[in-house]
């Protein structure tokens, strides 16, 4: 297409639960592991992002489609494409993702992030089905400050958190967060995302200097005393006073 790119980003892979789990995941439980989002729950409804539901069969097939140039940034095409079977005799589900579209500007640089944050976002799909799977989240996302476009920002982040230089996934670590210790588990770490994961919460860092943006945090908290307002401004100090 002149002015742009097409992109194909597809991913098959096993996850816990049942198919009608792995739907509830995909349509009503995104604040779990992604951020909420809601679908109008038929063919022609309305999708995340002023998008369009072209594919509702649940819990088999779930198609969203943003033809909008304005619905997603540096994009003029944005579609998502879930196809569920039913594997281990319903007790698992298989998912093939599949992220297509046209990049209109940045193109090299726009397809290698979105591999990399595919990956990071199914990746913590597949920790929420693991260990969270139906349970109510509490979400908040926010970002650094401007001190924290840099590219060792992550670096700092991890090392303020007390995570070790060569702690790797699956270790288990003492987090030193905003105003508590956090017992944890690393589920994810390389150069652009580190993921953490506790009894009741996942949670998600952002390395984004690469791109000229600043640190992001986002916490799914399914804790019976999570609330959003506290965790956001909690993770917003210790930015701030991280990042000076």
């Amino acid at each position: 297409m002149t002015g742009g790119k097409e992109f194909d980003i597809a991913r098959e892979f096993e996850v816990e639960g049942s198919p009608a789990q792995l739907w509830a995941a995909l349509t009503t439980g995104t604040g779990g592991w992604l951020w909420p989002m809601e679908y109008e729950p038929r063919e022609g409804g309305t999708a995340p992002f002023g998008g369009t539901v072209t594919r509702w069969d649940p819990p088999h097939r779930l198609t969203a489609r943003v033809e909008d140039p304005d619905g997603v940034p540096g994009q003029s095409l944005d579609q998502l494409d879930h196809t569920i079977e039913p594997r281990d005799g319903g007790r698992r589900s298989w998912l093939r993702y599949v992220h297509s579209g046209v990049f209109t500007e940045d193109l090299d640089g726009q397809h290698a992030d979105a591999t990399r944050r595919t990956d990071f976002h199914l990746h913590t799909l597949r920790q929420y089905m693991a260990y969270f799977a139906g349970r109510p989240a509490v979400f908040c996302a926010l970002n650094g400050p401007r001190a924290s476009i840099a590219p060792d920002a992550l670096v700092r982040l991890a090392r303020a958190l007390g995570l070790p230089d060569d702690a790797s996934e699956g270790a288990r670590v003492r987090v030193e967060g905003p105003g508590e210790e956090l017992d944890a588990v690393i589920d994810f770490r390389s150069r652009y995302f580190i993921g953490l994961r506790t009894d009741d919460a996942l949670h998600r860092f952002f390395g984004r200097g690469h791109r000229g943006a600043p640190v992001g945090v986002s916490v799914h908290d399914f804790g019976p005393h999570a609330d959003t307002k506290r965790t956001e401004l909690a993770w917003q100090d210790w930015l701030h006073h991280l990042y000076g």
